[in-house]
């Protein structure tokens, strides 16, 4: 019987610990605009490239990876024992559709001088408003489309107008009729309802926690005002065609902190509209 427990103890002894089968689990796109999801065990701390990620109490995690984001990324966690386990991710490169297009007036190309001021400003809001990094995991919710209709544009792509290189799309386009009703796509807080930006238009942003947040570019109405919770779902504006462009869509945009991911790689295919 003492044998028996002896060799019992050392085999159990020689096995790893149950825990580190799940210390650190990643889900998620590992490619340029793409989104990812971690788990570690509680009182673990995680960086990615020596940036520090807010942590749940939990071990939970996100991080994400912009339009040119290099082909390889550094994950570090620290385990609440000191201990430290480092993993390399390869980051999948991705191609993008570049239009080249000449003749184009100047005064298209290059806003006039008198509305610089203005335009610096709208970006300094924007980017304000995107700096939340809030430790509630709104995005747990997950994600839905907040509007239905034809893809008339994709994330990355790129123009370049008279031979000088514009900036890249950051979102996907929904087109659809003004007034078109949009939906939050996960639950989140409002951190900025702007009437009228020179280039946006009436633009909405939504935090979901943790430096994600959501973008709505070109409404013709916004429903919800700055500090306000909304639900996923929930309605939030209104499809416009306000802002620099040539018809009536929504133009969806997320960010990771200051990277800017792909809201695509986030929900389903877009259901077939009639």
């Amino acid at each position: 019987m003492i044998r028996s427990l002896l060799a019992l103890v050392i085999c159990l002894l020689a096995l790893p610990p149950a825990a580190a089968a799940v210390e650190l689990t990643l889900e998620g796109a590992f490619m340029q605009g793409g989104l990812v999801f971690g788990r570690s065990l509680p009182g673990a701390k995680a960086s990615l490239d020596g940036q520090p990620l807010r942590m749940t109490a939990d071990g939970r995690f996100v991080f994400g990876f912009g339009r040119d984001f290099p082909a390889k990324a550094t994950l570090e966690v620290t385990w609440s024992d000191g201990g430290v386990e480092t993993r390399e991710l390869a980051i999948e490169p991705r191609a993008y559709d570049i239009q080249r297009i000449d003749g184009i007036a100047k005064d298209y190309v290059s806003p006039p001088e008198e509305v610089l001021a203005r335009i610096r400003a709208d970006s300094e809001a924007a980017a304000r408003a995107r700096t939340a990094d809030r430790p509630e995991t709104d995005f747990d919710s997950g994600f839905v489309w907040p509007a239905q209709g034809p893809i008339s544009g994709v994330y990355g792509s790129q123009r370049i107008l008279n031979g000088a290189p514009r900036q890249p799309h950051y979102g996907v386009d929904i087109a659809g009729p003004v007034g078109t009703p949009v939906a939050a796509p996960a639950d989140g807080i409002i951190t900025l309802a702007h009437p009228d930006m020179y280039f946006s238009g009436a633009t909405l942003i939504i935090d979901h926690g943790h430096g994600l947040s959501s973008t709505f570019l070109h409404l013709e109405k916004i429903e919800v005002t700055e500090g306000q919770r909304v639900r996923q779902g929930e309605v939030v504006a209104l499809m416009g065609k306000s802002g620099r462009v040539t018809g009536a869509h929504l133009d969806w945009r997320m960010n990771w902190r200051d990277q800017r991911i792909d809201p695509a790689l986030l929900v389903p295919p877009m259901p077939k509209t009639e």
